[in-house]
């Protein structure tokens, strides 16, 4: 029994679906995409390699420089936040008989 739909208040038989004969590609063709895909992968590293640039002695030296300062700089500035904070603990646990 063929199934209706209603299209602007007359019933009409339901569209047929066709089945497309879609084959699936076989593992050769799976393989190949995937080999094909990889070989495009390694030009592409390839590629990129070649944009990379080594730095120069002097570029070394003077990025280690700016990372020592900023590490010191780092480590002065959160001494100093560091010891405020501890005044300011102390001072609070002091006048609230936390020490006697």
């Amino acid at each position: 029994m063929a199934s209706k739909v209603l299209v602007n208040g007359e019933d009409r038989p339901a569209p047929v679906r066709r089945q497309t004969s879609r084959s699936e590609p076989n593992i050769l063709d799976k393989v190949s995409g995937t080999w094909n895909r990889f070989t495009r992968f390694l030009t592409d590293v390839r590629a990129e390699m070649r944009k990379v640039v080594a730095p120069s002695r002097k570029e070394v030296e003077i990025t280690t420089w700016v990372v020592v300062v900023a590490v010191f700089l780092f480590g002065l500035f959160f001494f100093v936040v560091d010891a405020i904070f501890r005044y300011g603990i102390d001072q609070l646990l002091h006048r609230l008989g936390g020490y006697q």
